[in-house]
């Protein structure tokens, strides 16, 4: 799918009327002869934004279509993309109005589902039907975080293959990620280590191991602030490609400077929502280091009998339980 800043590239206004070649196109409310929008024989990919009740009821007669993004939009009900048969790719970037996605889980080509900001939706049950999904991003923003009521649905998703959350709040209590400990296909997990309860974190440790991104650690480190890279060390003196590829510490700006972490703002982070942090040159950080290690380390051992006692392994010196005894 085209990219938010190349999608203003493919606007209805800009295109050939009919145009067969044409594959891409970005309709919105202020287009006022959107209805030519309907005669591209081959249109695969669409982006409504802020679009018109009449915009949404159209596109949900679309059968060519296989990707969609829809923006700033109110429908009361997603319904009308549950007839979309050939979607294979759907982004939901700030819809609210509904809070029902289960029209999604009848969409048999569905493979990718990006939602962010969804106003109206804290219950994701919808999905658990979506079986084919494989890449599934749920994501709030910076002054919101995207409520959800727990992850049940995922154990529906058994063909997933990366998940990722952002600015999220699950309201579940722990165990709430186990669901996504018995994803056997996820090689992608992302997740910053601030979201979720401390335990959460060790569970997926656990029970994730190979998983990308499934590694947090009681703490990690942050910089928060930066300082131009001294003109004599030698990573100035590489290309832009080599910075990119070699050396993603350092950033490129759009003038052409480098920035890199300043030494004397970086703090350790721990772990867990509300875990707290200190600053790495602090006398107690140490000590509190080591405070948090030593917590971490006993919620993974307890993460792991969790593991051990969904997956039917024996614990050390106890018998699997079954559903006789």
């Amino acid at each position: 799918m085209a990219s938010n800043r190349e999608r203003y590239a493919h606007r209805l206004d800009d295109q050939p009327a009919a145009d067969s070649e044409v594959t891409v196109l970005t309709v919105g409310k202020h287009d006022e002869t959107w209805s030519r929008a309907r005669a591209f024989p081959s249109l695969e990919e669409l982006t409504l934004h802020e679009p018109s009740t009449e915009q949404l009821a159209w596109a949900g007669s679309l059968k060519s279509v296989k990707r969609m993004r829809i923006t700033h939009a109110r429908p009361r009900t997603i319904e009308f993309i549950g007839t979309m048969s050939g979607i294979e790719e759907l982004v939901l970037e700030y819809v609210s109005g509904f809070t029902d996605l289960a029209p999604l889980s009848a969409l048999p080509a569905l493979r990718a589902l990006h939602m962010e900001n969804l106003r109206g939706v804290s219950d994701f049950g919808g999905l658990a039907g979506a079986e084919r999904l494989r890449y599934l991003a749920i994501y709030g923003t910076s002054d919101r975080e995207q409520p959800i009521s727990d992850l049940e649905f995922l154990r529906g998703l058994g063909e997933l293959e990366v998940l990722a959350l952002w600015q999220v709040k699950c309201r579940a209590p722990y165990p709430a990620m186990l669901p996504a400990v018995g994803l056997r296909n996820l090689k992608v997990l992302r997740i910053h280590r601030s979201y979720l309860a401390t335990e959460e974190y060790a569970l997926l440790e656990e029970g994730l191991g190979g998983v990308e991104g499934a590694s947090w650690g009681p703490h990690g480190t942050v910089a928060r602030s930066q300082i131009e890279l001294p003109a004599d060390d030698a990573r100035a003196r590489l290309t832009d490609e080599s910075i990119r590829s070699l050396h993603p510490e350092v950033s490129l700006h759009y003038d052409g400077k480098r920035f890199i972490a300043d030494p004397a703002s970086r703090w350790f982070e721990f772990t867990g929502r509300g875990a707290g942090s200190v600053k790495c040159s602090s006398p107690n950080a140490d000590a509190k280091c080591r405070e948090k290690s030593t917590h971490y380390t006993l919620m993974k051992h307890q993460a792991r009998a969790l593991v051990d006692r969904v997956n039917g392994r024996p614990l050390e010196g106890h018998p699997v339980r079954t559903a006789e005894s």
